[in-house]
């Protein structure tokens, strides 16, 4: 039996071996893409490469290790597209479309949408951003905060997109079909308190409004009252407002203080939410295609076909040039079992490192829209 230290000297010397022509691969691939750049062809050919895969497992003498040999060789053909995209970024061949850098946002002399009605969360992070005294205005749905911000009937949207506790709003997620644009996120502590009419005893509550998030946030306290009745309400805001049309004090809602204020509401119980730190993350989206110079979150939202590895190639682009994956959620796309995958990664669009994976994704998923940079 050969010595433990033998044997790895051994297998330093073929990584040697291998080292080096990995490297010389490489160069021929560069010369490849200069190629493929003068005559307009496409860095992937998806046909060459299954043949390629096809052609270096035939010459696998032991059968156990040919799928070994496609991933080397799948990741070996990755890591030259990706340097093949780099190389056309570099050159000059990007995709990009146009779009304005500016220092700051003008926070002066704007209209803001907000879902809900006046002491709604999303009003409150509007304020929050936009400053106590702005001119902003509720509707009743968030598809109608895009449809305002698109007819530019306002200048800024405001939609919750990310809950602490209870995740994805994924309805927003759904509207991502408008060319409106995510300019910067503000954040929101969720203080959630039981309010009622004035005089309200809450021994004789038989139904309780909110929103579902507000909901499924407070659901220990709710389970204390296992006989109410809940009934979802588009917010929060809106669940207290109702309150006072029914003018019945069996019915409560789940609301923020400030809404109790605006409508005269009785606070009931405090403290409700199941955690206590817990934050909603709103996203400021604008018509104009427009980021901050300083921005450092990238969005994107991209649809892959349905096989195997397909979704684990695209993410690989962000991996390979060195950004940090923020998050990741999938939403059932137009043909059913397919998905459209949102992707939150770290960067500006104008670091050479976010254009070349936004490339690589670019010509290798089925589609893919930029979301914002923020």
């Amino acid at each position: 039996m050969l010595d433990l230290n033998v044997i790895r000297e051994q297998i330093d010397g073929i990584d040697k071996q291998l080292v080096d022509l990995f490297e010389q691969r490489m160069k021929l691939t560069k010369e490849v893409a200069e190629y493929k750049i003068q005559t307009g062809k496409k860095v992937l050919d998806t046909q060459r490469e299954r043949a390629k895969i096809e052609a270096v497992t035939k010459l696998v003498k032991n059968e156990a290790n040919v799928h070994a040999i496609d991933d080397l060789f799948s990741q070996i053909m990755a890591n030259s597209r990706k340097g093949q995209y780099q190389l056309l970024e570099a050159m000059g061949q990007t995709l990009r479309e146009p779009y304005e850098a500016i220092e700051s946002i003008n926070k002066e002399g704007v209209k803001i949408v907000y879902q809900g009605v006046p002491g709604a969360y999303t009003q409150e992070a509007a304020c929050n951003f936009f400053g106590e005294d702005c001119d902003n205005y509720g509707v009743p749905t968030w598809r109608d905060v895009m449809e305002a911000v698109k007819n530019k009937e306002a200048d800024y949207g405001v939609l919750p997109i990310e809950n602490s506790t209870t995740g994805s709003v994924v309805g927003v997620y759904d509207l991502q079909e408008y060319d409106n644009y995510i300019i910067a996120e503000t954040f929101v502590n969720i203080d959630h308190v039981l309010v009622g009419l004035k005089g309200t005893d809450i021994n004789k509550v038989t139904t309780v409004y909110s929103h579902p998030q507000g909901i499924m946030q407070c659901d220990h306290f709710l389970n204390t009252h296992k006989d109410w009745q809940r009934i979802h309400q588009a917010n929060t805001a809106m669940a207290a407002k109702m309150l006072l049309s029914e003018n019945d004090n069996t019915h409560v809602a789940i609301s923020s203080k400030k809404a109790a204020q605006i409508y005269g509401l009785e606070v009931l119980e405090t403290g409700i939410a199941d955690l206590s730190n817990n934050t909603t993350r709103f996203v400021i989206i604008t018509n104009a295609r427009r980021f901050l110079k300083n921005a450092n979150k990238t969005s994107i939202v991209f649809e892959t076909a349905n096989e195997a590895g397909t979704l684990y190639n695209l993410l690989s682009h962000i991996i390979y040039n060195g950004l940090n994956m923020y998050k990741i959620e999938s939403r059932p796309a137009d043909k059913q079992w397919d998905y459209k995958f949102f992707v939150d990664f770290e960067g500006n669009i104008d670091d050479p490192r976010v254009m070349n994976a936004l490339r690589g994704i670019q010509e290798e998923a089925k589609s893919i829209k930029l979301l914002g940079n923020y």
